[in-house]
């Protein structure tokens, strides 16, 4: 979007401003996307004259950097014309299919295939074409997606690939340089410098995408643009220390600061997207508020660092610890924890069941408790990603003629109920999906991609609302429960 003149006082400046996830979509028919640049490199000569060289590590990351173009089939009504419904039948002519791309960046994690790239990136799409920087395409199929961290998990069919060594995002220091390497507008294999200007950032309070639900950024000022997202970022030595997401500007385009997931977080969760289709995701059971001046001047705090705890749920892993509202949480293993961004990313790479110890500030005194983390059903167990093969049902997209019988203009039938979360909802036979969740349903693919959606969700209960008819004419409302 387009804001005005940006000398504004400050508070203005912070309403006009927007955090923009950094993919890009372009039309199918648009043809002026520059795809045959190839290895371009932007070190300013500012830069060189420092005595540093990028030039390794720039090498090191283009090959193993890929372009990821998505294609989403949208549906948009189109004219309808009763008469032509009339003759043609109910559907004839109200529906026009315009293919849409989008493009982005992507990382190869491992020789056999793996790529790491963004959720955004893939989300919605019904086709992934991932092309390497030595020009060969290959399709890819998602293997696991994490809105929560908004990361994602590609394969294509390929041996022998070149990968980026993982670095330590810990490590990383504020003033240190690092590079960004994606395709910003098509633009492949092109590489930015900067600096680390911040670590822990927190930027959701103006994202236009929603809150994302876990966020410790890497600010830098490397130059990132529409379609870098997914891109890597890397240290002097040609290191992963993070996957280029979003970008700070007012106008869409790069306008000074970057923001990048941690290497810390990426390793963890595309490891449980590999191995269980999901991410097992430890919880402490608290709500925190940040420490403000107010804060401690409030709950009389001797500490302006860490976390306040606000609740503390029943039965959590924080409860059996002996949390009690009003503790600061200060490190975590011995961590510093120094904001509620900071405590995001360090309780983010455990699993449930593992142990930590969790510095306190009570009542003036330091104290260590140790806590076993659960999971967000409150207990240890592995959380396995829920196939589609469990709804237990097989679909056919209805014919014409059912369409002016049933007086429909879109529906899946459930022509073959067994054992599973249909039956268990007590769906059968001959059942007409029409729409789920208040979502259109016109194809068998249209349900797969709601159940993909849902069951990649945040939220603890994950239900498919359904609404359909049977042959009789009868409407019914179903629930159909995908959490495990």
């Amino acid at each position: 979007m387009r804001v005005g003149n940006v000398s504004m006082v400050s508070s203005i400046l912070l309403l006009c401003t927007s955090i923009i996830a950094c993919g890009s979509t372009y039309k199918s028919e648009d043809s002026n996307s520059v795809e045959s640049l190839n290895e371009t490199v932007y070190i300013p000569t500012s830069y060189r004259s420092t005595g540093l060289d990028f030039t390794q590590a720039a090498e090191s990351t283009v090959n193993a950097v890929v372009s990821i173009r998505t294609t989403t089939e949208v549906k948009s009504r189109g004219y309808q014309d009763p008469i032509f419904e009339f003759f043609f039948g109910p559907g004839h002519g109200q529906r026009e299919q315009r293919p849409q791309s989008g493009l982005g960046s992507g990382v190869i994690v491992s020789s056999d295939g793996y790529i790491v790239t963004n959720n955004h990136v893939i989300e919605g799409a019904d086709k992934l074409e991932v092309t390497l920087n030595d020009n060969r395409s290959f399709n890819g199929r998602i293997i696991g997606a994490d809105p929560t961290t908004d990361l994602a998990l590609v394969k294509i069919e390929a041996d022998n690939l070149p990968t980026v060594k993982f670095g330590n995002s810990d490590n990383l220091k504020i003033g240190e340089w690092v590079l960004a390497v994606g395709n910003p507008f098509g633009l492949t294999s092109t590489v930015t410098a900067g600096i680390v200007s911040a670590k822990a950032r927190r930027i959701s309070g103006g994202m236009n995408r929603g809150q994302l639900g876990i966020e410790s950024f890497i600010q830098t000022d490397a130059a990132v643009n529409p379609g870098n997202s997914g891109g890597a970022l890397v240290n002097t030595a040609g290191e992963l220390v993070g996957i280029n997401t979003a970008i700070f500007s007012q106008t869409g385009n790069y306008a000074g600061y970057s923001f990048a997931i941690p290497s810390s977080i990426v390793s963890k969760v595309i490891a449980d997207l590999r191995q269980y289709g999901t991410v097992q995701r430890a919880v402490m059971g608290v709500s925190f508020q940040e420490i403000t001046s107010e804060l401690a001047k409030e709950k009389k705090l001797d500490v302006h660092e860490g976390v306040y705890v606000a609740e503390v749920r029943d039965r959590s892993a924080a409860f059996e610890a002996g949390v009690e509202v009003g503790d600061v949480i200060t490190a975590i293993d011995g961590k510093k924890i120094t904001n509620g961004s900071s405590l995001q990313e360090q309780i983010g790479r455990f699993n449930p069941g593992d142990k930590i110890k969790v510095t306190l500030r009570r009542n003036g005194k330091d104290m260590i408790v140790d806590m076993t983390l659960k999971n967000n059903q409150g207990n240890t167990e592995v959380t396995k990603a829920v196939d589609f093969a469990s709804m237990g049902a097989v679909f056919k997209e209805l014919t014409d003629t059912q369409k002016r019988e049933l007086n429909v203009r879109n529906g899946v039938e459930v022509v073959a109920v067994k054992d599973g979360k249909f039956k268990s909802a007590g769906i059968r036979d001959g059942f007409v999906i029409l729409d789920i969740n208040n979502a259109t349903i016109t194809s068998v693919k249209d349900v797969e991609k709601i159940f993909d959606s849902i069951t990649r969700s945040n939220s603890e209960r994950k239900v498919m609302f359904i609404t359909g008819i049977y042959p009789n004419g009868k409407l019914m409302y179903y629930a159909v429960d995908l959490s495990d």
